[in-house]
């Protein structure tokens, strides 16, 4: 018996050892093992991919990044969680010459760490490098800019090209040493006054390698100081061309009075309607002194322009808005044709303001000079669809020199002469609401060299004389070496009275349309008129092709000899080219050339 209990108790100790053994501490594995990678090499501004291989016998968890130097360096490829070995890779970015690193550590799910550390050998870079141009800048306009870069460069010889909104900048430059330093110099034109210019820069080295930095610009314009002109001018008045002058009201040069106007001076009106549209007057015995340059010509506008000194082409508004303010107006005492007396008081001016009387005796009155003129989108209405001209000239004489003069977007007429002998050379009327060229009350000058684009209503508005006057000596006025661009809203090509004293000669016609084109009215009777000496003669003209109208459609009474039909732009007599209106913003915005000028 007690055998059986020395051997029970024996097997009861024998299984509780075995029990105790199933309950041991676990494991303790290895800690992650990250293997050095080879050194790798980079240039200056490249990468380079580095790979550690590691394992973690308790899983992978977490990688992270230290002790770079020479550049930076982001994990590109990581470990897989749970993972007992693995490649992780790590992207280097070359940054500073000389020996660069990365240490890479790997942590498993025990919270054990390895870590090693990768090697970078950095060398300069042998592909081109622009240094020391900003990426931006401001200047106003006509002040200079000047950045000296300097080009880092190899593999020489090589090239550098700058591109000014994307068109080509000057001439390639050459890069001949490592290094070398460009200067790189803009004055910007007062026409890029608040804008931005973008100039890129693009350096190639001998094998095709390239670098490119973009720069971009931004212009201000200059503060012109603004000068409010609220009353008439009866002493001797300069305007010059640092101001901008605002016409506030009707400003009057009285007589006795003088206004010079220097060459690229801007003058702008007030918006006003009626009795209080704003206008510059020029009275009888008052003299105007405004004489441009083709390179600063003398701009009347409207105050909502925002133009500025040295602009030609306006930032805001189109060739075509019209009726913003009044218009400029020249009285003298020259000889004019009404229904009775010497005088009349002059479209566009109350009648209780005498100072818009003109006529006279005096045939060699002086006026001044108006040269190089722009005057745009005037023609105020001033009561019961009554405007105003964009150059009115009333009873002027022949002493008065005027010549190069643009008139754009007039709401009525672009030029009206009331009577006076006042020659003109080089005008240009554009987009004008009504007639492009009237004439009235017996003017007997002359207009040569002129072109008149996209009339309203009619080229040639010429009336005959209203009373018994009429120049014995030169009974007509005459309208030769010119250019008429004439689309479909037009009436009239030629309105002429039965009674108009004047003479039209080497004129081309053309743009017309290709139904309902804008014809001739009173030519026949007005050749038929008694002791008429009118005409016109040597005259060219295109129509479009296929069209089902005639020559006599458009050029009703005018003899065939004195016309001739010649292809689009071909003509051999009136202007070919737009020579001597380069200034003007009808050329400069483009829409002389859209009609092949």
């Amino acid at each position: 018996m007690r055998n059986l209990l020395a051997i029970a108790t024996l097997i009861t100790g024998t299984l509780f050892v075995v029990s105790c053994s199933d309950d041991d501490a676990p494991v303790d594995l290895d800690a992650p093992v990250v293997t050095a990678p080879s050194a790798s090499s980079a240039q200056v501004g490249t990468d380079v991919t580095i790979d550690f291989p590691y394992t973690a016998a308790a899983g992978f968890t977490s990688s992270a990044l230290s002790g770079v130097t020479g550049g930076t360096a982001t994990v590109t490829t990581d470990g897989t969680a749970g993972a007992t070995s693995g490649t992780i890779t790590v992207t280097f970015s070359a940054t500073t010459v000389g020996a660069g690193s990365v240490t890479l550590t790997v942590t498993d799910a025990e919270g054990d760490t390895g870590n090693a550390t990768g090697v970078v050998t950095i060398s300069a870079s042998d592909v081109p490098e622009i240094e020391d141009i900003p990426a931006t800048a401001s200047i106003e306009a006509e002040m200079e800019l000047s950045v000296d870069a300097t080009i880092n460069m190899e593999d020489l010889p090589g090239t550098l090209n700058i591109t000014k909104n994307g068109d080509a900048f000057g001439t390639e430059i050459a890069i001949t040493t490592d290094g070398q330093t460009v200067t790189f110099a803009y004055t910007p034109t007062i026409d890029e006054a608040n804008t931005n210019l973008t100039f890129v820069f693009t350096a190639e080295d001998s094998d095709g390698d390239t670098d490119e930095v973009t720069h971009v610009l931004t212009v201000t314009a200059p503060d012109f100081p603004t000068v409010v002109v609220d009353e008439n001018i009866s002493t001797d008045v300069t305007w010059t061309a640092g101001n901008i002058y605002e016409l506030a009201t009707r400003v009057t040069v009285v007589s006795g009075g003088s206004l010079t106007i220097e060459p690229g001076t801007v003058i702008k009106g007030q918006l006003g309607q009626g009795e209080a549209s704003t206008a510059l007057l020029v009275a009888r015995g008052g003299s105007i002194n405004a004489v441009g340059t083709a390179d600063d010509p003398i701009i009347f506008t409207s105050v909502t322009d925002e133009l500025i000194p040295g602009q030609i082409v306006s930032p805001n508004l189109e060739g075509d808005v019209t009726g913003l303010w009044g218009g400029v107006i020249i009285l003298g005492n020259d000889l004019i044709s009404v229904s009775a007396g010497t005088e009349n008081q002059i479209d566009g001016i109350p009648p209780s303001d005498t100072n818009g009387l003109y006529g006279g005796s005096d045939d060699t009155d002086d006026s001044g000079d108006f040269s190089y003129v722009s005057i745009r989108h005037a023609g105020t209405d001033i009561g019961d669809g009554d405007e105003i001209n964009g150059l009115t000239l009333g009873a002027v004489g022949a002493a008065t020199t005027i010549s190069w003069v643009e008139i754009v977007a007039n709401k009525d007429d672009g030029i009206e002469w009331f009577g006076g002998s006042v020659d003109m050379t080089g005008a240009l009327v554009w987009n004008n609401g009504d007639d492009a060229l009237d004439s009235d009350e017996a003017w007997n000058g002359d207009l040569t060299n002129f072109l008149v684009v996209n009339p309203g209503k009619s080229a040639f508005e010429l009336d005959g004389p209203e009373g018994a006057y009429i120049n014995a000596a030169k009974p007509n006025h005459t309208f030769s070496d010119g250019l008429v661009y004439i689309p479909s809203a037009a009436d009239w090509t030629l309105d002429v009275d039965e009674n108009s004293n004047v003479n039209l000669s080497d004129i081309y016609f053309y743009g017309y349309p290709t139904t309902d084109p804008a014809g001739t009215q009173d030519y026949a009777a007005m050749i038929a008129f008694a002791n008429s000496t009118s005409s016109l003669t040597s005259c060219e003209y295109t129509f479009p092709a296929g069209v089902t109208y005639t020559e006599a459609d458009v050029f009703a009474g005018i003899p065939d000899a004195e016309l001739t039909a010649v292809d689009a732009n071909a003509n051999m007599v009136g202007p070919t080219d737009a020579t001597g209106f380069e200034w003007t913003f009808a050329y400069q915005s483009g829409a002389l050339s859209s009609i092949g000028l």
